[in-house]
């Protein structure tokens, strides 16, 4: 059985939080300063807080040094043995964390450029923010990227 783990990520990380979602990760994004509800909200949700601060050192905390984040990813994934799944990826919403629900190609063929539209099979759908989602050339681009990490 995989190991689900949801993370919760504080602002400076935030581009992280955006490739732990392409990777399918539940990732979530806290913008607030407030320490004590960011710890509460981890331990309610059962989330791994990922920061940059020095100054939270217990519960469940991955800190990341590196300032790159491609580092930073390889470095979450390294801590907590993870291994990406590529049938999870591009399974969320980078924006607003949603699993992406897929929809027939008719129906984002005003929302997507012509080219898009006529090249690409599938498209998915955020049911919040209504972003829609193809698998183009950025998928290839995400897997030579993890390869690259070495994992």
């Amino acid at each position: 059985m995989k190991k689900v783990v949801k993370f919760i990520l504080t602002k400076e990380v935030g581009r992280l939080c955006r490739w732990l979602r392409i990777l399918g990760f539940d990732a979530e994004y806290f913008l607030e300063n407030n320490l004590a509800t960011l710890i509460i909200k981890a331990l309610r949700e059962n989330r791994v807080i990922v920061t940059r601060k020095k100054k939270i050192d217990d519960l469940k905390v991955i800190r990341v040094y590196a300032n790159d984040v491609k580092e930073q990813l390889r470095e979450v994934l390294i801590q907590l043995e993870l291994r990406p799944d590529e049938e999870k990826m591009f399974t969320r919403c980078v924006i607003c964390n949603k699993t992406l629900e897929k929809v027939e190609k008719e129906e984002v063929k005003e929302k997507v450029p012509l080219y898009v539209y006529q090249t690409q099979n599938e498209f998915y759908q955020c049911p919040s923010c209504r972003r829609i989602y193809w698998q183009g050339t950025h998928w290839g681009n995400v897997k030579k990227i993890i390869q690259d990490l070495a994992l």
